[in-house]
């Protein structure tokens, strides 16, 4: 039996469609009902729908009276505030492009971003970096109380055409701009039973900053897009109070990267969370430690999540069909995914190969902006391969093995570093624990274990010694402070590489 998932396709969107004006329908008819909270320890502010549909339909005018038009890509440099949900979707509402960035980016960094899009025009807040780009700047404070604004219109029109931009990282971490088309919304109602199990009455509290597109999907758009309420942590906020949030304002889900529940967990024995439900896990694979963990202490489960810029999650668990022990999920009803070999056909089942999906699938993107050769170079026939090795089960289950370009080459074999990093974890004392592999020679690579624990090198390497093959064994043991994540948690393998490369040889 063949590695390939089909069932029955989504249906079509409307043929005059508009990403904002989808995901604000549902607030139009509870206009006093909450629709987000920005949560502190201290209390919250309140936005009801009323008020985020006036705001964003009055950000799409003040946006087109600085003389934008429909089409213009407006580059999005906004801190962690409710102003990045309303420019954002004030722009779709338009029919501009907004591209969202992280704050943090450096002046550099956001430089070479701008050039890679052109946009028309930059909107920016204060204390951000600002690019280096002869496209004008819009000053955030232009779309301050855009709810007093008069509403735009919305700009219906095929859902096939561009609605925004992220960036991902491309070969050798050249950026990409992802384009989607504003089918994309219309594609996340296969995640809302797929994965959340999310109904009207949920308080969904996500973990991640207002600029992350995992914040701005999961934590912002399904729960408007359902009627439901948002909760996201105001800037500042530390994952150890997190817990403290959900129980005050009455979340009812959760959602964050793993490194956050490990966060928790390091502060909090138990946790005691009335309303909780479950959690959700995406960013990057769930430890099935840190997910016993979480389980043990909430008394809840995690629903794991796999996806990527250019789709957005599309294998997951769920209240309705957990993952097997080991698995990620399954295919989200209305998917078409295969796993493929080198040549682009299904292999057996059981078999590791490259997690694919077809290129029928609403939410896949348009290709890469001004790149057509990045973009053809994602496609195997009818297939756009992900780059994710993983494996699919006789039930469909997918056990996912780590990223093509981090698996590791031991000898010949490939190695998961995910197999090593779940049964090192399980030695006393290791603490966090990252594998990578690590050029030693010009033709040479070996496997690189770093962790932050007190145990020694030495018995680390006799553990690993009981419990791994020996191509498996790591060769090089490092303790560093802290592995390195970027401010959502999310593990960044190519920096812990740099880290090490200094370090010492075998």
């Amino acid at each position: 039996m063949r590695s390939e998932f089909l069932s029955a396709p989504l249906p079509a969107p409307p043929a005059a469609f508009n990403m904002a004006a989808h995901v604000l329908a549902a607030g139009t008819a509870r206009p006093d009902k909450l629709a987000m909270q920005i949560v502190r320890p201290s209390g919250a502010e309140r936005w009801s729908y009323a008020r985020l549909i006036a705001a964003v339909r009055g950000a799409g005018t003040r946006l087109l009276e600085q003389g934008l038009v429909e089409g213009d890509r407006v580059l999005l440099r906004l801190g962690n505030g409710p102003e990045f949900p309303v420019a954002f979707l004030g722009a779709l509402a338009a029919g501009l492009i907004p591209v969202p960035t992280s704050a943090q980016l450096t002046a550099p960094e956001i430089t070479r971003l701008a050039h890679v899009i052109d946009p028309a025009a930059i909107l920016a807040g204060p204390d951000l970096a600002r690019p280096d780009h002869p496209a004008r700047v819009i000053e955030a404070s232009t779309l301050h109380r855009a709810e007093d604004a008069a509403p735009c219109a919305f700009q219906m029109g095929d859902p096939e055409r561009p609605g925004y931009m992220i960036f991902t990282s491309g070969p050798g971490g050249q950026p990409r701009a992802v384009v989607h088309a504003h089918r994309a919304i219309w594609a996340r109602q296969m995640m809302h039973q797929g994965w959340y199990a999310m109904r009207e009455a949920d308080r969904m509290l996500h973990a991640g900053a207002f600029n992350w597109t995992y914040t701005l999907g999961t934590g912002l758009m399904d729960p408007w897009t359902l009627g439901a309420t948002a909760l996201i942590p105001g800037a500042g906020v530390e994952p150890r109070s997190l817990p403290l949030l959900m129980k005050r304002f009455d979340a009812t889900l959760f959602a964050a990267a793993p490194g956050v529940f490990r966060q928790i967990l390091a502060h909090h024995a138990t946790l005691t969370l009335p309303r909780l439900r479950h959690s959700l896990s995406a960013g990057e694979a769930l430890p099935e430690q840190t997910r016993q963990a979480w389980e043990a202490a909430s008394g809840t489960p995690i629903y794991p999540a796999l996806g990527m810029s250019e789709c957005s999650t599309f294998i997951s668990a769920s209240p309705a069909r957990p993952a097997p022990p080991g698995a990620t999920g399954y295919p989200q009803p209305g998917r078409h995914i295969a796993v493929l070999d080198a040549d682009g056909l299904p292999v057996a089942r059981g078999t590791p190969g490259e997690l694919a999906v077809h290129e029928g699938d609403p939410g896949l993107y348009l290709g890469y902006w001004g790149a057509p050769e990045a973009s053809a170079a994602r496609r195997r026939g009818p297939w756009f391969v992900t780059g994710d090795m993983v494996s699919m089960a006789q039930d469909d289950a997918i056990t996912y093995l780590g990223r093509e370009d981090d698996m590791l080459n031991a000898g010949g074999f490939r190695v998961s570093p995910l197999e090593i990093e779940e049964t090192l974890a399980a030695c006393p004392d290791v603490g966090e624990l990252a594998a990578v592999e690590l050029a030693v020679k010009a033709d040479a690579s070996v496997i690189a274990l770093a962790y932050t624990g007190p145990v020694s090198a030495e018995s680390l390497a006799t553990f690993a010694q009981s419990r791994l093959a020996r191509y498996k064994q790591p060769r090089i043991y490092r303790r560093i402070a802290t592995l390195p994540r970027n401010r959502n948690g999310k593990l960044q393998r190519a920096a812990l590489r740099g880290m090490l490369t200094e370090g010492d040889r075998p």
